[in-house]
């Protein structure tokens, strides 16, 4: 048997790995750098999330002279991959929150309002406080926005009531949402969790809560006491084939009973009753504690703008049309669209974010220097896939559902492994910040 310190040392050097996992899987500090390509270039972003702060250190980076200007009105930076870590009582709310301007690139403008209209004809966009700006290329990164007023009956106000929980509400719905988990660990009952029938972020997301739920109520010796139901909104339960059947092996092991083609429509915070559109019909389902998952649409002045998908799936929620590989509007050769806000069949995640901007950034500098970039997004996405506290799945693919793992031999992409638990969380936020300064 392992001695104490045996054990510590095989941690270490574990964690050591995965600090440098993340580093090999793309994370790392570009090695040298290339010589700054001088333009007079007006550069707007729309949005100064993960995405809009990643690209604006990047253009910083590289240009030399340009005027690069980000517009967003909100002051606080939002940490998103810790929702699931405070709505799981193992982080506080603070772990999420950051301020904007702690990571504006050196010599880029923030502008504290925010984009309401976007005329890609005139080069021009307007914001809330009614100033327009001009640009030669614009980059989109708005983001996207959470429909709860879908779902008849519920309210954001709503989250920490009466066995209401949202993950992706913010910071401050995570912590409440932990609250009523922890309510209902005591009190036992349902607990239903689903997601919506849109593209949205971290699809993943929904499952390890389901996952964190069981694992916290089985700490508590309160198992025996709850019923755990996933409603999946379609046949599968993720879009990648051989991870939707581990984790349908996983849920019938734990005891997290499935319930297919289930749409949620409404909720009844009274009777606490959750209604669903079925291909049978409208069916109705109890709960005691519900993790509300809304569906996501690209922010209305996008989805109401030219830069929005005229046909084709992602026209009826308004996402930006984009190429796939390259991020450029396939209309609009100077506008860009990265992260949530690009209508591409892969790529809401944080790990999407950082493959995503230096391509786009990659094809508008060629841009500026009249050449082509040979730059191409893969639609590779990262989905750390908290299965337990202490364990979770490094799942790693690209648009056609293939597996691309970081470690092929080392770490399997759908084995539970503390060491992927450890990347998720210690090794990520802090990789996450090196993305918004560029150096990753």
């Amino acid at each position: 048997m392992a001695s104490t310190s045996e054990r510590d040392l095989t941690r270490r050097n574990v964690l050591r790995l995965a600090l440098a996992g993340a580093a090999a899987a793309g994370w790392a500090r570009p090695a040298g750098a290339a010589a700054k390509v001088a333009t007079k270039a007006r550069i707007v972003i729309a949005g100064a999330g993960a995405a809009g702060l990643a690209a604006a250190s990047r253009l910083s980076q590289r240009l030399d002279g340009a005027q690069i200007t980000i517009i967003d009105a909100r002051r606080a930076h939002f940490y998103q991959p810790g929702f699931t870590l405070v709505a799981a009582g193992l982080k506080p709310k603070s772990y999420a929150i950051g301020a904007t301007r702690d990571y504006v690139a050196p010599g880029a403008t923030l502008v504290e309002d925010r984009v309401v209209a976007f005329h890609p004809e005139s080069n021009v966009v307007v914001t809330a406080g009614g100033q327009r700006f001009g640009y030669d290329f614009l980059i989109v990164a708005t983001g996207l926005q959470l429909d709860y007023a879908a779902i008849e009956g519920m309210d954001t106000r709503l989250i920490g009531v009466d066995g209401i929980g949202s993950v992706y509400g913010g910071p401050d719905a995570a912590e409440a949402t932990w609250r009523e988990l922890a309510r209902f660990i005591e009190r036992g009952g349902v607990g239903l969790f689903h997601r919506p029938d849109t593209e949205m972020k971290c699809a993943g997301a929904p499952l390890k809560y389901a996952f964190i739920a069981d694992d916290r109520l089985r700490r508590a010796d309160r198992r025996g006491k709850a019923e755990l139901i996933y409603a999946a909104q379609n046949k599968a339960l993720f879009s990648v084939p051989i991870v939707s059947e581990k984790v349908r092996m996983l849920f019938e092991e734990r005891r997290i009973r499935t319930t297919h083609d289930h749409v949620m429509t409404a909720i009844d915070p009274g009777r606490r009753i959750a209604t669903f559109r079925t291909p049978q019909g409208r069916t109705e389902i109890g709960y005691d504690f519900v993790n509300i998952v809304p569906p996501m649409r690209a922010p209305d002045p996008v989805r109401f703008s030219p830069l929005a998908w005229q046909s084709g799936i992602f026209a009826a929620d308004g996402w930006m049309e984009v190429d796939p590989a390259t991020l450029r509007h396939r209309r609009f050769p100077n506008v860009f669209g990265i992260g949530d806000v690009a209508g591409v069949p892969k790529g809401k995640t944080a790990a999407s974010v950082k493959w995503q901007v230096p391509v786009a950034v990659d094809h508008l500098v060629a841009s500026l220097q009249g050449s082509v970039s040979e730059a191409a997004y893969n639609g590779y996405t990262s989905c750390p896939l908290i299965t337990r506290i202490g364990r979770a799945m490094l799942v790693e693919f690209d648009y056609d559902n293939n597996l691309t793992p970081s470690f092929p031999g080392v770490i399997a992409p759908l084995e539970e492994l503390w060491v992927s638990w450890v990347m998720k969380g210690i090794a990520l936020k802090p990789t996450y910040l090196a993305m918004l300064r560029g150096q990753a």
